[in-house]
């Protein structure tokens, strides 16, 4: 089939959205297809030349007159330059807010192009931002408006259909890993983050309030007591000050370290021996994946599609979002016993190849691309 242009709008913070948004279109790339990233910064995974992908940056205009910048109509202008300047075919937006708004008014701005909308809904953009009720008949309008909707998940898909009383058809296309980038080669030292022979707990996160980081500091908290080790956190956002607090409240300050945003957190994630996310809210969990896929056990909250991507038992284990007392205890248990971590460790690299591998998703967003414009 003939190469597509294919822009793809996302935020290009440090969170699961603009990850996939990115990693997306880099595998995009790799297949020949013409990339174009519309955006307020480049996207924190898109680094190094790629003949195939282009950044288009959105140019924020201040004026008087304006209390705050007009990013919506902003991003929806460069959203039409982009489309007319390289007669993009598909545009592919990620995040309901605002982007799929955008998405619309730049498609009625361009009724001779034909351009066709897909657009991926990752989880808060329906289950809390969606929720205010200033964006909720937004959402709900975009989500029917959209050529093609699909969710990261089969539980978001269902949360989005009866939270919006839509019976419009939503894919559910999975988030992925790449296993050759997300491998359990240790790219870094150890001594990095640790002295002797401590155990690596390790987090990563953006840090809002959903992320729950009081309880992985609780569940650290518990930890160090019976087995020696340190817990490394990549990331930042509003928990950290609390989070700090809360660690040196509880004496643990000495054995937690605040490494703050890492883009290549490839480079870093095979170093750990354990990954803590219990998250309140999850919609997929693709640090648990990229995680699994470096061969690092896993304890989780059992939420949202959370149980789509770990196996309870095989890969890692599941707990309620607050309980820190069984995440620690199971958290012992595995860094205490060399075996039970081993097969953790194989089985969860096992399914990261066979289930989520990058190029079995980029193929079906492909075929949902073509299906779309045909």
């Amino acid at each position: 089939m003939n190469k597509l242009n294919i822009g793809i709008v996302c935020y290009p913070s440090y969170g699961g959205s603009g990850v996939v948004a990115t990693e997306l279109g880099l595998g995009l790339a790799k297949k020949g297809h013409s990339v174009h990233f519309i955006s307020y910064e480049t996207p924190f995974r898109l680094y190094g030349f790629d003949e195939n992908i282009q950044f288009h940056e959105v140019d924020m205009q201040s004026y008087p007159l304006f209390k705050y910048p007009l990013y919506s109509l902003s991003l929806t202008s460069k959203i039409v330059e982009v489309c007319e300047a390289n007669e993009i075919d598909i545009l592919h937006v990620h995040y309901a807010i605002p982007h799929s708004i955008c998405a619309f008014l730049a498609q009625q701005m361009l009724r001779k192009h034909h351009v066709k909308v897909v657009t991926t809904l990752h989880g808060t953009d329906i289950t809390l931002v969606g929720q205010e009720q200033s964006y909720y008949r937004l959402v709900q309008f975009g989500i029917e408006e959209s050529d093609e909707v699909t969710s990261v998940s089969k539980h978001l898909r269902d949360v989005t259909i009866r939270e919006f009383k839509t019976d419009r058809e939503i894919h559910v296309i999975p988030n992925f890993v790449d296993p050759d980038k997300f491998t359990p080669e240790v790219k870094q030292p150890k001594c990095l983050f640790v002295k002797g022979k401590e155990k690596v707990v390790m987090h990563i996160s953006n840090f809002r309030p959903v992320k729950n980081i009081e309880t992985v500091i609780q569940t650290f908290y518990h930890i160090q007591k019976k087995v020696e080790s340190c817990l490394v956190l990549i990331g930042d956002g509003p928990e950290i000050p609390a989070a700090r607090q809360l660690a040196v409240k509880l004496g643990i300050m000495d054995k937690v370290s605040f490494r703050g945003r890492i883009e290549q957190v490839e480079c870093i994630l095979p170093c750990a021996d354990l990954f803590l996310l219990p998250s309140e809210l999850e919609s997929f969990g693709l640090s648990l994946l990229e995680a699994m896929s470096c061969g690092v056990p896993t304890i989780s909250s059992n939420v949202g599609g959370i149980p789509g991507v770990v196996v309870e038992g095989e890969t890692g284990y599941m707990f309620e979002p607050h309980d820190f007392k069984g995440m620690s205890e199971k958290a012992i248990e595995v860094l205490e016993n060399p075996e039970l971590h081993s097969t953790l460790s194989k089985n969860g690299r096992r399914r990261a190849e066979n289930v989520f591998h990058i190029d079995n998703i980029v193929s079906q967003y492909e075929q949902l691309y073509y299906a779309t414009v045909l």
